[in-house]
């Protein structure tokens, strides 16, 4: 391996780089199973709930990971999803900043809102399906975000 005049090695070129990013994708799951599958124990639970409530409220939606993680859309539109933070796992809704039910939190600078989890007991499914009605009425258009060049316009 050649160095750097500082001692660190030189970049070991493309075809390195093409098979640690091959390497890597292989490693992050492809399902909502085997993404539940590879959380910890006490995550697990929590995804499992969310998951439950949200299939049982958009039985329509198509799911599937994207980005890493397991999300909801209707007509091709992101409507909700979860991910595993270190604090444990986040629910997203990409159109809750527009919600009347509280206690979501905004997130990132367009319409997104947030709520963390740090046991499957403090999920409220009622609440929960409350935001998930709402989802379904209002939502913004981040199917086509790369199109406006950033602009979001309200769909429902």
């Amino acid at each position: 391996m050649r160095l750097r005049r500082n001692g660190r090695p030189r970049d070991p070129g493309p075809e390195h780089r093409a098979a640690k990013h091959a390497m890597l994708a292989s490693m992050k799951p492809t399902t909502i199973d085997a993404f539940h599958a590879a959380l910890p124990p006490e995550d697990r639970v929590i995804c499992d709930r969310l998951r439950a409530i949200i299939d049982g409220a958009l039985p329509d939606a198509q799911s599937k990971i994207w980005h890493a993680h397991p999300v909801w859309f209707l007509s091709g539109n992101p409507i909700v999803g979860y991910g595993r933070l270190k604090s444990g796992p986040r629910l997203l809704f990409w159109s809750g900043q527009s919600f009347e039910t509280a206690g979501l939190v905004p997130s990132g600078r367009f319409k997104a809102a947030e709520i963390r989890y740090g046991s499957a007991a403090a999920i409220k499914a009622d609440r929960l399906e409350a935001w998930l009605d709402e989802a379904r009425r209002i939502q913004w258009d981040y199917k086509n975000i790369v199109k406006r060049k950033g602009q979001l316009l309200r769909l429902v």
